[in-house]
């Protein structure tokens, strides 16, 4: 595990990054409180750190107290090191958000044992993240497609609309069907179904860019989100996941099936300003309309 050291004292940094590299610690290195405070910030930093309570620049309870300011993830434990053996420092540390605290000269034993508590705590707060962030994809996710679910996708719309009220942007709308899927279904079995719904959800998804989105609506529906596209180039994006999802057939357990996909799109600009469901209402019309006019097309609502 990576664990800073901020100590301006050149004999205690050195017997300290001795100590810390001996107990199989990757030791960061830092020589006062403002570069202390800049290797916190980097990405991939710390998350055990030993600061010394008296430092040039920052001091150790100035850089404690600026990481809990930034209430970054995951936690970062951190120990004050300090000479000083008065209750109000330690208070003073503590109320800076400091998790513990050794007095110099250190006993290593000691030490040892209070970095192992801080191990203790970090690996308990990042297994809380990963359950965290477990149950935050569950809540908003389709689990058959892996993308967003109904709920998730109305709310990314509702963003992107007041962004474009915001801003006098567009936003575009597509809502996609895929084609005689109850056909599927009722000939292949819902296993097969299934197999088309994830397949055509990944191939819509790698046409997309990064900054759309596009979730599940219901059954073999979707609703893509298209922020800044008008109704031109809404039009030309939905004429690639239509080509995308036709240019070949699925591999499934009951052989290779084609596939094809009728889109209904939808445009709104922040200068006029549309309510969601309007917008929503008006894609699928559109939608309605492609089926009727013979499935595998777009069409644009007026």
């Amino acid at each position: 595990m990576k664990i800073l050291i901020a100590e301006d004292n050149p004999v205690s940094c050195r017997l300290l990054e001795a100590k810390l590299a001996k107990w199989g610690y990757e030791v960061i290195v830092t020589r006062n409180g403002n570069e202390a405070w800049q290797a916190l910030q980097a990405e991939d930093a710390p998350q055990l750190a030993i600061l010394d309570r008296m430092m040039p620049g920052l001091d150790g309870v100035q850089v404690c107290r600026k990481v809990r300011e930034a209430a970054r993830e995951p936690y970062t434990y951190v120990i004050l090191l300090t000479a000083l053996g008065l209750e109000e420092d330690l208070v003073t540390g503590m109320d800076a958000g400091g998790d513990d605290y050794i007095t110099k000269p250190f006993k290593s034993g000691e030490l040892r044992v209070r970095l192992h508590a801080g191990r203790r705590i970090i690996e308990l707060q990042n297994e809380l993240i990963v359950a965290r962030e477990a149950l935050r994809a569950k809540a908003t996710h389709d689990p058959l497609t892996g993308l967003w679910n109904h709920e998730e996708i109305l709310r990314i719309l509702g963003k992107e609309l007041v962004r474009a009220e915001r801003e006098g942007g567009y936003v575009g709308a597509i809502m996609a069907d895929l084609d005689h899927f109850k056909r599927f279904n009722d000939t292949y079995g819902h296993m097969v179904g299934d197999t088309m719904l994830r397949v055509a959800a990944q191939k819509m998804l790698s046409i997309l860019r990064p900054y759309d989105a596009i979730g599940r609506y219901g059954g073999e529906e979707f609703l893509v989100v298209l922020p800044g596209c008008n109704r031109k180039n809404s039009a030309v994006l939905a004429e690639r996941l239509r080509t995308a999802i036709g240019q070949a057939p699925v591999d499934t357990a009951k052989g290779m099936i084609p596939i094809s996909i009728s889109l209904g799109i939808a445009v709104c600009s922040g200068k006029i300003g549309a309510d969601l469901t309007s917008l929503v209402k008006a894609a699928d019309q559109a939608l309605y309309r492609a089926k009727e006019n013979g499935r595998t097309r777009t069409e644009v609502a007026p």
